[in-house]
């Protein structure tokens, strides 16, 4: 069933269009990729869906229960995030401020939900590690176990694994695959075509050119050929 559907969105900024009549749904489980060129709008439309950015027009339906503040984001790391002044176990346990209401604390159960998010993605014993101490993918790994402790259902990523070396990128990789197994669906931003590729059931490549569909089938489409031959580069040139 169809937890997010967008049904012709036209999405973009200060009245320009970016992405035009654009339709796709995610269904429950799903693990798809959003590609595309450099400054073809995929962080615009994430935005867009969680609603940080209102669509230029069009629709984004919520089904199969779910409600805008139960899905988990991970957005780009920028400088400033890199040098927190806090514990891993303090960025973690902010993930569930959305829970908090009118309480003032966070309860024992959300601590203890914190700390069992942490041991998911191998980060125990840094619990009272400073963040901006931690290597980039370490810090990628409590931004993960933020992000979901805010859902159960829907976990959104844009380019998670950008700047990590090799290893780290293959452990933050399995970290999702094994989340996305465990029922969670994916939704993710990557210009790493082929491990895009690799994990995802399903692909949305937005851009000059539009597709939406089965691993499978952009696999053998034209398009797809095409961008993946070029690792995740096309020759069409976009404004950013």
């Amino acid at each position: 069933m169809a937890q997010i559907s967008c049904k012709k969105l036209c999405i973009g900024y200060d009245n320009l269009d970016v992405v035009i009549n654009l339709k796709f749904e995610v269904n429950t489980g799903d693990y798809l990729a959003i590609v595309g060129e450099n400054g073809a709008g995929k962080s615009t439309l994430i935005k867009t869906i969680l609603g940080l950015i209102k669509p230029l027009s069009g629709e984004i339906i919520f089904g199969d229960g779910l409600v805008k503040n139960e899905i988990g984001y991970l957005p780009q790391q920028t400088v400033v995030q890199k040098d927190f002044p806090a514990s891993c176990f303090e960025v973690v346990l902010s993930g569930f401020v959305s829970k908090l209401g009118f309480k003032p604390f966070y309860n024992k159960e959300l601590k203890n939900k914190a700390l069992e998010r942490m041991k998911e993605m191998g980060l125990e014993g840094l619990e009272k590690t400073s963040y901006k101490e931690l290597s980039g993918g370490q810090q990628q790994k409590v931004l993960l176990a933020r992000a979901i402790c805010s859902t159960t259902k829907v976990l959104i990523l844009d380019e998670p694994v950008s700047g990590l070396d090799p290893k780290a990128t293959g452990e933050m990789y399995e970290l999702i695959s094994n989340l996305n197994k465990k029922g969670i669906t994916i939704i993710m931003i990557s210009h790493d075509v082929n491990s895009s590729i690799k994990f995802a059931n399903k692909i949305l490549h937005i851009g000059s050119n539009t597709f939406f569909g089965s691993k499978d089938d952009y696999i053998t489409s034209d398009l797809g050929k095409r961008f993946i031959h070029l690792g995740g580069k096309c020759c069409d040139r976009i404004i950013e």
